[in-house]
């Protein structure tokens, strides 16, 4: 084979990859679930013949949760690593690698979860991924479990890393929709508390930080949002800074 065709051959290989993560994006914005997280698993058991089940894990304040799963099975499977601290998903998420255990029966790294996700749940191997949501300050991996031995081949395990990797893409883009929402709410809020100190300064002669300390001690005094206090305000022009209380 020359240099040609190896070029050629790689070239190839790249653009299906493309094209393939290109397809799958599209499946996944067109899913009707909300959750991106259950959206991904649904698609992986869909697009991966072997798997019958998957999951996403974040790893949050030192907890792990499972944030998306196709059924309960996989979900107890998930628990029994959380439960005891250690399997592939986790050592996955930690190690920042790929696990592909094939027979978890008699895999010497996690005696104990093997003996106890076949036993009581008869998943037998599994795909674990990283998940890369740095700029949403969540850690988060991608499991895949089979009930056969060696269930997922090198065509798996690809399909398995475009997944992962239009997961994080997908969460990603949802953490920031979020993101300018909070933000949105925020500027909207400044806005109608501006207007509500410019409402007393006007009718009391007060200045800026006299009537926003008003606005303050009403919204403690009530008990109530400074947000909905101003807006009471604006449509009122009145201001209530007297104590409420039980005598």
């Amino acid at each position: 084979m020359n240099d040609k065709t190896i070029e050629s051959d790689v070239a190839g290989h790249l653009r299906r990859v493309a094209e393939d993560f290109e397809r799958l994006g599209e499946q996944l914005s067109s899913s009707s679930q909300p959750n991106p997280f259950d959206a991904v698993t649904r698609l992986a058991v869909e697009r991966v013949p072997a798997a019958a089940g998957a999951s996403i894990t974040t790893l949050k304040q030192g907890r792990f949760t499972t944030a998306g799963s196709t059924d309960d099975v996989v979900r107890r499977a998930d628990a029994i690593q959380y439960e005891l601290g250690s399997g592939p998903c986790i050592d996955a998420i930690v190690e920042q690698t790929l696990y592909q255990p094939k027979d978890l029966g008699s895999d010497g790294r996690w005696p104990e979860y093997g003996r106890r996700v076949v036993g009581e749940l008869g998943m037998r191997s599994m795909l674990s991924y990283r998940m890369n949501l740095e700029s949403t300050g969540t850690i988060a991996g991608m499991n895949m479990y089979a009930r056969e031995v060696d269930a997922f081949d090198e065509r798996d395990v690809a399909e398995g890393l475009l997944l992962t990797t239009h997961a994080a893409q997908a969460v990603t883009a949802a953490h920031l929709r979020e993101q300018a929402k909070h933000l949105e709410r925020a500027l909207e809020s400044n806005r109608d508390i501006g207007a509500a100190i410019g409402v007393l300064m006007a009718q009391h002669k007060l200045t800026r930080d006299q009537a926003f300390d008003l606005l303050r001690i009403a919204s403690q005094n009530t008990n109530r949002k400074l947000h909905d206090v101003a807006l009471d305000v604006i449509d009122t022009g009145v201001v209530d800074v007297t104590p409420h209380g039980r005598s």
